[in-house]
């Protein structure tokens, strides 16, 4: 009769994951994959290290800006999850181009899954559309993202790895931080008046975690999928919904001008693109049953 395996000899046995960018999300797919992967987590916080093991990650400290510290990620892992978001300033994701150079030392990975931005897509004038529509960003945050794109696309060409690249929008969950329009809505924040609104969409962090998981398994190589729930909402109807979910005020309405003289560029940005986006792909290829398909179950979540 043959000796039971050794607990090492399970975990050894285990597919390893590496997460590249574990903040909130990362998080969250790290409760839904404990126990079932060998799990390491890139940070360049040696604060975090405590909390990451904590959760159930090998902390791994590197940084994305500095290449040279990313030596120990080479060959190490089945599958990547790339979180992180780009530098701040350029057109070309230097962050990513790192990254895949490390991985590309040894043994690449056979999955990588990338969390994008629908802001690839550029002012869509309200249109619905699915994967196929070409991109055309129109800031540098957008474009960065796309080089991103670009990049992880040729490396699973040339390295026999499986890329799937999530199409993520606007991330709420009331334990997120930031991740709630109640702080917002309190302080009286306008939005725009509804001729002059753009559409938006929403997608709640647990379901984005979920969307993660399945990538790793279901994803097809070299395929952009949507990550997103089935709202097609004006912002300002998002707001005001999430306003008389919360018992608070709805916020007020402006027109564009005032709009520009009471807005960051930044959140100005939002306010000239609009698109509805379809996620026939997200149900259908990562068979993900939405646990929040409306913000207004999500919002009370």
């Amino acid at each position: 009769m043959s000796a039971k395996p050794s607990a090492t000899a399970l975990l050894a046995k285990r597919p390893r994951l590496l997460i590249v960018g574990c903040g909130d999300i990362g998080l969250r797919v790290l409760r839904l994959l404990r126990g079932r992967w060998r799990i390491a987590a890139l940070s360049s916080n040696p604060q975090r290290v405590d909390e990451l093991r904590a959760a159930g990650a090998t902390p791994l400290l590197g940084d994305l800006d500095r290449p040279e510290t990313l030596a120990r990620l080479a060959g190490w892992a089945d599958a990547v999850l790339h979180l992180a978001p780009p530098q701040a300033e350029g057109d070309e994701d230097r962050r990513s181009l790192a990254l895949l150079r490390a991985l590309a030392r040894k043994s690449p990975p056979r999955r990588l899954v990338y969390a994008s931005t629908t802001g690839v897509y550029g002012d869509c004038g309200g249109a619905r559309f699915d994967e196929t529509r070409p991109v055309a960003p129109t800031t540098a945050r957008a474009r960065r993202r796309v080089d991103a794109e670009r990049r992880l696309r040729w490396f699973g060409a040339a390295f026999g790895c499986s890329v799937t690249i999530l199409r993520v929008p606007g991330i709420y969950a009331a334990d997120r931080p930031g991740g709630h329009p109640r702080e917002r809505l309190a302080a009286g924040k306008p939005v725009l008046r509804r001729e002059d609104d753009v559409y938006t969409n929403h997608i709640h962090a647990e379901d984005l975690a979920r969307a993660c998981v399945l990538a790793l398994s279901r994803g097809r190589p070299q395929r952009a999928v949507h990550v997103c729930d089935d709202s097609e909402l004006l912002m300002g109807d998002y707001f005001d919904l999430a306003a008389d979910l919360c018992g608070l005020p709805r916020p007020p309405r402006v027109g564009r001008a005032e709009a520009a003289a009471l807005m960051t560029p930044l959140q100005l940005s939002f306010l000239s693109e609009s698109r509805r986006l379809a996620n026939s792909r997200l149900k259908t290829e990562l068979r993900l049953r939405l646990r929040y398909p409306q913000p207004a179950l999500g919002l009370l979540a």
